[in-house]
């Protein structure tokens, strides 16, 4: 369990913990009194602010893209997202909380214009566990976000604009030839997300256990990360991977990023474990590797 206090993209505090065996189990909370009891201690012993921005990762998440015509009005496009969202997501909406946002814009066949949407949806009863326990615990959550949502908006950086006359191979503008960006996150869940820039466009929670360091876990790791990278491919639209960054306790082990890069044959490197934020003296009793995920939830609650 790692927590950030960022402003204005300086961290002025950070602190983590071990959770007790068995409170959280495949990113769920498997025992929501002890979970409570642990965020009672935690916060208390590191004078932490009470209003916080939960990160969730785990098997009882969806992300899918849409595209959808342009719709102006909110509550139009809301009941269209929940329509179609009704067919590509494998849960029932009604035992699911869903969200959705607007990334851009695309032209289909017929040249007509479409909007891009990113829609989530996560069973209620794992968000309500959750929940509870840090409400227990005398917490206010102001916000839920994907831990991949986060480890993007910490580590990416945004996209550079292409000079207006610029153009790339096949005559596209350089800006559409910008490669995507895996992010491996070796921490309690092993999380992936591909991004272009800072936009997010695929994710999923990985099952290779890095702890056991060894040769065995490489190869399981770039085959779980070759596979992601088909899935992603497989989606409209979508940009060729130009690299792989790693981040969490897992990405500084010896030889590991070498290991993957020869393995999937493309760059591999560890990530800078809080993106160039400004730490301010804060971290200096804490391992920043702990804390990629937690700043991106920071930056988010600041934005």
């Amino acid at each position: 369990m790692a927590a950030v206090q960022a402003d204005n993209g300086r961290i002025s505090r950070a602190a983590s913990m071990e959770l007790p065996s068995g409170v959280i189990t495949d990113g769920e909370v498997a025992d929501v009194e002890r979970l409570t009891e642990s965020l009672k201690t935690f916060f208390k012993e590191n004078d932490l602010p009470t209003r916080v921005r939960l990160g969730v990762s785990n098997q009882q998440i969806v992300v899918r893209h849409l595209e959808l015509p342009l719709i102006e009005e909110e509550a139009e496009l809301a009941a269209a997202v929940r329509f179609q969202a009704a067919e590509a997501i494998a849960m029932p909406l009604d035992e699911a909380v869903l969200d959705y946002q607007v990334v851009g814009q695309a032209t289909n066949a017929e040249g007509a214009a479409r909007l891009r949407v990113v829609v989530v949806a996560a069973r209620q009863a794992m968000i309500e566990r959750f929940v509870e326990g840090v409400r227990g615990a005398g917490l206010k959550p102001e916000g839920i976000d994907l831990n991949a949502f986060a480890l993007v908006r910490a580590l990416a950086k945004p996209a550079a604009p292409a000079a207006p006359a610029a153009e790339g191979e096949f005559g596209l503008p350089q800006a559409d030839q910008e490669l995507a960006c895996v992010y491996c996150h070796l921490g309690g869940v092993t999380n992936l997300a591909v991004a272009v820039g800072n936009n997010c466009l695929f994710t999923r929670p990985l099952s290779t256990d890095w702890t056991d360091q060894g040769d065995h876990v490489a190869s399981a790791l770039a085959e779980e990360i070759r596979l992601s990278i088909d899935f992603y491919m497989a989606q409209p639209d979508a940009r060729p991977v130009g690299e792989v960054q790693l981040s969490g306790p897992g990405s500084t082990h010896e030889g590991l990023a070498e290991q993957l890069s020869g393995l999937i044959h493309l760059p591999v490197s560890v990530a800078d474990p809080l993106g160039g934020l400004d730490v301010n003296g804060a971290m200096s009793d804490e391992d920043p590797h702990r804390h990629t995920v937690a700043a991106g939830l920071a930056l988010g609650a600041s934005s």
